[in-house]
């Protein structure tokens, strides 16, 4: 994997988690369309681990590895917060009026819609992980 980047867990470091993934996502051509479903799932998951994992800004840090594989980016991010069942969170009701949904849960649902692949790792020794993939397009 490539060098981990240790983020301070708060709400100021989302530009500088996404500048980074977005700066490696670049180098490995992927397209505007898919620049934007990466930034998206990147800020949901950090974001999660803020508030979830954490309960709050400034209670941990955030690690992120991210890389090239072939026509793969991968992203990893690793805390040592509160873990989850991911598979505990009910999909959205998105055939609601808009006004009538709740204003948050729809970070899961984004990261799965916008990336590849989630894997989760929860151990009360090592922290939390998730992995998340995204494909480059293949043109033509």
């Amino acid at each position: 994997m490539a060098d981990t980047i240790v983020f301070p867990g708060n709400f100021e470091s989302l530009d500088k988690v996404c500048h980074y993934v977005d700066q490696i996502a670049r180098s490995g051509g992927f397209d505007a369309e898919s620049l934007y479903a990466i930034e998206t799932a990147v800020d949901e998951a950090f974001s999660n681990i803020i508030d979830h994992a954490y309960g709050g800004e400034n209670k941990g840090t955030i690690e992120c590895q991210c890389e090239i594989k072939g026509n793969d980016l991968i992203v990893a991010l690793h805390d040592h917060g509160k873990s989850f069942d991911p598979n505990s969170i009910p999909p959205p009701n998105l055939s609601t009026n808009p006004e009538n949904r709740k204003e948050r849960g729809l970070g899961l649902y984004f990261m799965r819609q916008f990336m590849d692949e989630l894997h989760f790792e929860f151990s009360s020794e090592d922290g939390n992980s998730l992995v998340m993939i995204k494909r480059k397009e293949k043109k033509g």
